[in-house]
């Protein structure tokens, strides 16, 4: 059992054991009031950022009491980085143990003695771990001093890392025998930390929350186009020597996103779940040792992880949570110098994610969405990113932080006293009782499912907003939380009701400006990022227009055969001077750069000598052959004359997916025959008036004048069939 007086018989103040053990002067933040707390033998929960010093919270004590303090983490490669920080710190290494699955017989019985004999301060386990019979039948001999949860969220099912496994902590404790708890995370809204506490049974525990501003930190989400790897390879290279981590959501774009940077000179290296242990760790040690200036990983990599000057954090895919968007860019400038966290987004991500989720029980569905309205909420808004972020964790940020891509690049202003007192009327409406779609198809006049079975619809304020869109009263809710005038129900999370402040500006209303909402659709441009590409050449591209004409008269072929017009754009923007660099332009393949090439780069290279023209520096993106890629599957099955309806159906695809893959393969030069399935599914006479159209009539590609050409004697698939048979012959 814990001894209350380990306060009182400490012989010196704390900061002396503080430089004994560690070599520090001084405390962080809030980090000697939770000592002395544990030390007092209290619960205690710590909500503290990434960087801030958690460890030490429950490190400097566990030296200090009497017994071994059990702490649960998460992953093994935490557990053995501060297993060997511990170490590096004592004379002895049994001060600190981790007992898991990589583990033989014989190291576990090591760990044992060690503890037994009270040499082992800091034992570290994983839930999985703590809940083995015989680990349970050991830790009853020994004496705990305290347990730690470290990375707590992990408990909470609107935790971002949710694992089933801590939601069996207590059980486990109380039969372990009962003892202080400390629980500690760098992410959890007021719902997850509640969450948190209820279920580990420390709802009196002394609760310390340090502030989520990081000052050093800037905030940027960038639309996610088709070029993103060469910006975000640009953006490495304009940062060379600096250390940085890219996190994607699936193992394979980890993979195939490590790979391009390779190829082009970046040392890079992959980190997921999914690959060797050794390897994984070699991988972080590399990183680590600065031998490796990035590392591409999924969420598996970082947690923990003590390396304080990383530079910037990008996440290729839009994160699941702003818990998990928090906690990884806060892995960025732990020193407290430059830290970048640069977001790509794209809504497409989110509806992929969305269906993935389909099949799960529907309350993880639920809270799924919730999360991932959130992150929306976040990527969409023009309001100050860490005022956003602040906010969603129960903080406030009264001035804008002018260090993030809203506050260097604000969107205009509007007056919304008028749009606040429509949504607290529609809000009342519906007895605070409703989510945030609810509250806007109340507001905008939709008669969705939900609002005719509560009969809202009937309501006389029903439709009051309809004069904007959704888009619109979802961007004025999120600004209400951020006023404080509406909140999320904890209970029912995700419920908005009014808060105090919102019943008093519903009695007195006053003038609030607003601020309108990013549209990522057409809002590119205006975003304060250095765009991959520069503006088009106008006079180049006349010229290569008139070169194509040229060629394609020559080879009696339509010019749009040769290269498609968003292929010259492209050509007159980067400015291509060799066969390899135009084999990067969209549309050109190594076929197509072979046969029609040259004459374009020759006049090309002419033009940007006679113009004394700079072209853009990160040109040249040497792509990587995706050597188990779709493409190489579709050209095996046309080869093996496998019908595209079969192979669409055993890939999951719809047919119009499926050509459009084949469309690509075509356009960028390489020759396929699909004859065997076109004369399968319609017969010569068809075939051919469609093949004759786009050989003598079709002044550019387009399906859609195809289809009011031929009339509707013909299918779109049909006529998309033809072309592939048609540019694969004559084009390539």
């Amino acid at each position: 059992m814990c001894e209350a007086a380990t306060m009182n018989i400490l012989e010196k103040p704390l900061h002396f054991y503080l430089k004994q053990y560690f070599g520090f002067d001084t405390f962080k933040g809030q980090q000697e009031e939770i000592i002395k707390n544990v030390l007092a033998c209290n619960d205690s929960f710590v909500l503290m950022p990434t960087g801030g010093g958690k460890s030490l919270c429950y490190q400097l004590p566990a030296l200090l009491m009497e017994g071994t303090a059990v702490i649960i983490s998460p992953l093994i490669a935490l557990m053995k980085n501060q297993v060997d920080a511990m170490r590096g710190f004592s004379e002895d290494d049994g001060v600190a143990h981790f007992l898991n699955s990589s583990l033989n017989k014989t190291e576990i019985q090591r760990v044992k003695k060690d503890i037994i004999e009270g040499r082992t301060k800091m034992l570290y386990v994983a839930p999985e771990s703590l809940n083995k019979e015989e680990n349970v039948d050991f830790l009853k001999k020994a004496k705990i001093s305290f347990y730690a949860v470290d990375e707590a969220h992990c408990i909470s099912e609107w935790g971002h890392d949710f694992r089933p496994e801590y939601r069996k902590i207590r059980p486990i404790v109380d039969r372990i025998g009962p003892a202080p708890i400390i629980a500690l995370t760098a992410t959890a809204t007021p719902k997850v930390q509640n969450d948190i506490q209820k279920n580990l049974g420390i709802t009196n525990a002394t609760v310390f929350k340090s502030s989520f501003r990081r000052n050093n930190l800037y905030y940027e989400v960038r639309p996610k186009g088709n070029n993103i790897e060469k910006e975000i390879i640009k953006y490495i290279k304009s940062n060379p020597g600096k250390s940085g981590i890219i996190y994607c959501l699936s193992r394979k774009k980890v993979e195939e996103l490590a790979e391009v940077l390779q190829v082009n000179g970046i040392k890079a290296l992959a980190y997921h779940a999914g690959m060797e242990a050794s390897k994984r760790t070699l991988h972080q040690d590399l990183f680590l040792q600065e031998e490796v200036d990035v590392i591409v990983a999924t969420i598996a990599f970082g947690m923990g992880i003590d390396k304080p000057d990383v530079r910037y954090v990008i996440h290729y895919d839009i994160p699941k949570s702003l818990e998990g968007y928090y906690q990884e860019t806060g892995r960025a400038g732990r020193d407290g110098g430059e830290g970048r966290c640069i977001a790509f987004y794209n809504y497409k991500d989110i509806v992929k994610l969305e269906k993935f989720m389909q099949g799960k029980p529907v309350s993880e569905q639920e809270i799924g969405k919730q999360l991932l309205t959130d992150v929306v909420s976040y990527a969409e808004s023009s309001v100050c990113r860490v005022i956003q972020l602040l906010n969603y964790f129960g903080e406030k940020l009264e001035e804008p932080c002018g260090n993030c891509d809203n506050c260097l690049n604000p969107k205009e202003n509007f007056e919304g006293k008028d749009y606040i007192l429509d949504v607290l009327t529609a809000v009342l409406a519906v007895r605070q009782e409703f989510k945030p779609d609810h509250i806007v198809h109340f507001l905008t006049g939709e008669q969705t499912s939900g609002i005719k079975s509560y009969r809202h619809h009937e309501h006389e304020d029903f439709g009051i907003g309809r004069e904007k869109d959704s888009k619109f009263w979802h961007g004025v809710i999120r600004q209400m939380l951020i006023l404080g005038l509406i909140e999320k129900d904890i209970v029912n999370y995700g419920t908005i009701r009014l808060t105090p402040k919102g019943y008093e500006f519903l009695e007195k209303p006053y003038e609030v400006s607003l601020t309108k909402e990013r549209n990522y659709e057409t809002d590119d441009d205006d975003l304060p990022m250095e765009r991959g590409a520069s503006a088009l050449d106008q006079t180049l591209f006349d010229m290569l227009k008139a070169l194509r004409k040229k060629i394609a008269q020559k080879n009696n072929v339509m010019p749009w055969i040769i290269f498609q017009d968003p292929s010259l754009e492209e050509m007159a923007t980067q400015y291509p001077i060799t066969l390899e660099e135009l084999q990067n332009i969209s549309g050109v393949g190594q076929g197509k750069a072979k046969r029609y090439g040259e004459p374009f780069i020759e006049l090309i290279r002419k033009y940007v000598e006679e113009n004394e023209i700079e072209r853009p520096s990160d040109l040249v993106i040497k792509s990587v052959i995706n050597k188990s890629g779709l493409k190489v599957n579709i050209i095996q099955m046309i080869d093996r004359k496998v019908p595209l309806d079969d192979f669409a159906d055993s890939k999951g695809m719809e047919m119009s997916e499926l050509l459009s893959e084949i469309e690509t393969i075509v356009y960028s030069g390489t020759k396929i025959n699909i004859d065997y399935y076109i004369n399968q599914v319609m017969d010569a006479e068809h075939r051919n008036e469609i093949y004759e159209y786009f050989r003598t009539e079709a002044e550019n590609d387009s399906i859609e004048v195809a289809c009011k050409e031929l009339g509707s004697d013909f299918t779109e698939e049909e006529i998309r069939l033809v072309r592939i048979k048609f540019i694969s012959e004559i084009g390539n």
